[in-house]
């Protein structure tokens, strides 16, 4: 992630393509250790892709296409509504049981 991170800075910096002196410069004046093979791996698996702009579109698209758990929280909020009161019952006997769980000491007491 280091690595990338320096490719990033370096793009985002104006050097349109990094090389692996480049990267080791920047991660070495911050003081990490550099690994090599690391740079390497990073470099040859963005070789050929094209530019950082379409590197971030293609992978925005499948991100795109991945589900998403909001379907289910949305059936547990409509649910929620229809017995309200009866969660509002409840949250009101949960806050008297946390409150005796401090058993009279305080966080900042």
């Amino acid at each position: 992630m280091k690595y990338l991170a320096a490719y990033l800075l370096l793009i985002q910096g104006g050097n349109a393509t990094p090389s692996a002196a480049d990267i080791k410069a920047v991660v070495e004046s911050v003081g990490i250790e550099v690994d090599d093979s690391r740079i390497s791996e990073l470099l040859s698996s963005l070789e050929g892709k094209g530019s950082l702009e379409e590197i971030i579109a293609a992978g925005s698209s499948k991100f795109a296409s991945a589900p998403a758990a909001g379907a289910a929280s949305a059936g547990g909020a409509a649910a929620a509504g229809a017995s309200g009161e009866a969660a509002a019952e409840e949250a009101e006997e949960e806050a008297k049981e946390e409150s005796d769980d401090d058993m009279g000491f305080g966080l900042f007491d």
